[in-house]
């Protein structure tokens, strides 16, 4: 692979962590689809190309898609980093990119999908909780599971509090799975996600830290 983009709406602390993360291969661009984006200038301070495809200036869903896969064609990106992209894609933007569309998502896949995602592990009482990287398919938050890793749900637990601990794991399960993917190590074949055997372990197992 020779390069990658990412699309933010917001601060993009994913982001940072993807670019903090030193790739091997190159951020062809960071893109937007909100000009007002916190991220765009922490990106663009750091030699990162910024874009913005605001979504409001498209007559419908579809066309603002179509533009978004253009320029992300135009960059030339093997593959794409949703890192707080806050726009459900069209089935056809999909379609365009798959096997090279990813996305970070605050729970544990199956389990939780859509929004809200703390506050719903917290009303249903379970004691473990996470975030899953995963590739994008046409139903939501539904793709194959790239990496997933978990962390305890404490008694005292708020909304706030427990996404505050699965963000710290976000922060490193994301350049982790988008490292794999890079570099050769994980693939998509035939809609699965496949790992090298000596990286299955490592990569794709659940990890519960042991503090908060």
């Amino acid at each position: 692979m020779k390069n990658y983009v990412i699309l933010i709406s917001g601060r993009g602390s994913n982001m940072q962590a993807l670019l903090n993360a030193n790739l091997p291969v190159r951020c062809a661009a960071v893109i937007s689809n909100r000009p007002d984006a916190a991220g765009l200038p922490w990106a663009a301070a750091r030699g990162v190309p910024t874009v913005i495809v605001d979504h409001k200036e498209y007559p419908s869903r579809e066309a603002f898609d179509v533009a978004l896969g253009d320029e992300i064609e135009r960059r030339g990106a093997d593959l794409v980093l949703l890192a707080g992209f806050m726009r459900i894609l069209t089935e056809a933007f999909v379609r365009r990119f798959a096997g090279r569309l990813v996305n970070i998502h605050p729970s544990l896949l199956p389990a939780f999908p859509g929004l809200h995602t703390h506050q719903s592990a917290i009303a249903a009482g379970v004691r473990v909780h996470g975030c899953t990287v995963h590739y994008v398919t046409p139903t939501l938050d539904c793709g194959p599971v790239i990496v997933q890793v978990a962390v305890p749900v404490l008694p005292d637990d708020t909304a706030e509090v427990l996404a505050a601990r699965v963000l710290v794991q976000e922060h490193l399960a994301y350049p982790q799975a988008a490292r794999g993917i890079l570099e050769g190590r994980c693939q998509w074949v035939a809609g699965h996600v496949v790992w090298q055997a000596d990286e299955t372990a490592a990569a794709a197992a659940l990890r519960v830290p042991a503090d908060r």
